[in-house]
Formats: structure tokens, C-alpha cells, sequence
């Protein structure tokens, strides 16, 4: 899409932009756009890059409503959100991180060893665990409880394994992982489910600001949330993380980090689950390539 259709496409639904606009091509189901309006205000844009989103989008969207009341940190203001485009004002703050989308190349926009950012991410985890079930469930997200966790992966293994294949080291890991009592926690809490530090929003010093992409948050395993944060920082910084969340109010179990550390070894079995979702043919290729297939 050209420039000049996403301004029709925007002029559509009420927002005049200048020619001014900018793309970032990371987004997995969206392109997306910064731009601002003939007035100066600054609009990051989100163009669904398949025609079956509408669900997905209605679903964010009271995601972002549940939690924009529960959170000190910004998260996006959807003032449009149709199947065709959802536009928000551009929030303060940067992406800890971004990278180029055809060489991976990875850029800090903050200190990656900020000592406010452990600290700062911590109390918003804490933030984003505590939003109570009930209201998780008026809103009608999916909700996981501790004995379907491990149902959900064994399910999606067998899956992966059966459509794209899988190397014998990655499944022997996988079925390990599952077969660990101790790995697995008794509770659930409602997470973000992909927070990473491209999701999170710091300001020049490291501070955490906001909070983007909620898609797929849901009452989950809380593990999901921290396992982000090693494999971007590293099993050490993790573990300062597990400590300062504790500090601060957090619910842990013993193997929190080992949990955290065996689900983001897990991240090619989600992208392949993903990929045969989708029905892309780059993803079911690149999840193949994760998966030693190709």
C-alpha cells in the first residue's frame, strides 16, 4: 500500500494526515506507520497485513481498556480500530530496543544496563499481574488455569511436530519441559503473553513508560512475561528481575526462572503454532528453519 492510499484510507475514517509518514516493517500481523495529521500531531498507524483481524482487533481493543485502567505506564488510545486500520496518538517514550526487519541488526534506544529499568518493569509487571479475573473475564479474554498450561503446549507440540516437523533435540527439550512438576506453577494471572523489550517503552534513561502490542493477553503463566527479558538480557539480569518483581509485591514459585528460561526455548514451537495459524507461506518457512526442518 502506497502512501497515498493510506492517506485516503485514513481520510476515510475521519483523520487527515500529511505526506509525512514513516514505516517500520517488524510487526508480525501489522504494518506500521508513523505520520502526523495537517496539524502537527504525531499518529502511529497499524495496517493489518491479512484480511481476518477483525476479531483480533476488537479483542485488543478491550484489552487495552482493561488495562489502561489498572496501569501507571501508557498503553496505546485506539482512536480508530476497524479490519482495515487502527491508529493511536504516538506515545512518549521509545521501544527499549528496535531492529532492522531485513538484516535483524538491533538498536538500543536507551542503556541496556539502565539501572531503572529493572526496577521500573518490575513494578509494572507486578501491575499487569495483579488485574483481577473477574474483570478478565467480563471482557471476554481466554483464561488458563494451572492444570491446562501444560494441555495447551503437549496439544501444540504434537501439532508443530505433525505439520512443519521438529529436530530430536528441540522435542526431547520440549517433552522434558512438560514432564517437570516442579517447572509448572499452581496459579495463573492475567499477563501480556509477548513482552519483550521491543514492547516496552522507555524514556532516555531507561524508565519504563508504556507498553505496546497486548494481543495476546490473557490469564496465563506468568513465566511468559519474564521470558522475554532473558533471552534480550541474559539468565543473570533475569534473575535481578525475579528478585526486584518479589520485592515489590509479585507472587514467584521456586522454578520461576527455570520456567522462564524453558519458555523462551520454546519460542520456535510458539512461532510455528503461529505460522500454521496464519497459513503464511514466509512464516510456515522461517518457523521450519526455527525448528531445524528446512
Amino acid at each position: 500500500m502506497k502512501n497515498k492510499d493510506i492517506i485516503k484510507l485514513a481520510e476515510r475514517h475521519g483523520l487527515i494526515l500529511s505526506d509525512k509518514m514513516n514505516f517500520n516493517e517488524m510487526g508480525i500481523d501489522f504494518k506500521v506507520g508513523f505520520a502526523t495529521d495537517i496539524q502537527g500531531n504525531p499518529w502511529l498507524l497499524r495496517i493489518p497485513r491479512r484480511p481476518n483481524l477483525g476479531e483480533q482487533i476488537a479483542q485488543e481493543k478491550r484489552i487495552l481498556r482493561l488495562v489502561g485502567n489498572h496501569l501507571h505506564v501508557q498503553v496505546p488510545d485506539w482512536q480508530i480500530a476497524t479490519e482495515e486500520l487502527v491508529v493511536y496518538p504516538l506515545l512518549d517514550g521509545k521501544p527499549a530496543l528496535t531492529y532492522d526487519a531485513e538484516t535483524y541488526e538491533v538498536y538500543w534506544n536507551m542503556d541496556k544496563d539502565s539501572p531503572h529499568y529493572i526496577p521500573s518493569l518490575a513494578k509494572v509487571l507486578v501491575q499487569i499481574h495483579a488485574i483481577p479475573k473477574e474483570e478478565v473475564v467480563r471482557n471476554e479474554l481466554k483464561v488458563a488455569t494451572p492444570e491446562s498450561l501444560r494441555t495447551e503446549v503437549s496439544e501444540r507440540l504434537q501439532l508443530v511436530k505433525s505439520e512443519l516437523g521438529m529436530k530430536n533435540e528441540l522435542e526431547s527439550r520440549y517433552k522434558k519441559w512438560l514432564d517437570n512438576d516442579t517447572l509448572w506453577p499452581n496459579f495463573t494471572k492475567f499477563i501480556h503473553g509477548d513482552l519483550y523489550a521491543g514492547h516496552v517503552l522507555t524514556q532516555a534513561d531507561g524508565q519504563v513508560c508504556g507498553v505496546i502490542d497486548w494481543s495476546t493477553a490473557q490469564i496465563g503463566d506468568i513465566a511468559q512475561d519474564f521470558s522475554g527479558h532473558v533471552t534480550v538480557f541474559g539468565e543473570e539480569s533475569l534473575k535481578a528481575l525475579i528478585s526486584e518483581y518479589e520485592k515489590q509485591g509479585g507472587e514467584i514459585w521456586d522454578n520461576l526462572f527455570d520456567q522462564a528460561v524453558e519458555r523462551a526455548a520454546a519460542a520456535p514451537l510458539a512461532y510455528g503454532f503461529f505460522a500454521l495459524e496464519t497459513q503464511d507461506e514466509g512464516h510456515i518457512k522461517a518457523a521450519k528453519g526455527q525448528l531445524g526442518t528446512l
